[in-house]
């Protein structure tokens, strides 16, 4: 059975690896314009997480691709491979 979650339920969820660092909280979301599906997590990073300041950040916002979401919970949980 497939669970849809509105995007508005996901704003303000933080968003960490599997491992546990915090990269931040999710606040947007990228879609392919062809295809309409979910490309891409858009987060505000956590400032203080010395992981994150080691990551490409563009504009203020780190950029996470979908294929790297293993769980949505109370927390999205990314696997850092995908990083």
């Amino acid at each position: 059975m497939v669970k849809y979650v509105i995007a508005e339920q996901l704003v303000g969820k933080e968003v960490v690896t599997a491992d546990g660092f915090d990269l931040g909280k999710f606040v947007d979301a990228e879609i392919n314009e062809v295809n309409g599906k979910l490309s891409a997590l858009i987060v505000e990073p956590n400032v203080d997480s010395e992981y994150v300041n080691r990551l490409s950040i563009k504009e203020g916002k780190l950029k996470v691709p979908y294929t790297s979401v293993m769980a949505v919970n109370d927390y999205i949980v990314i696997d850092k491979k995908g990083l």
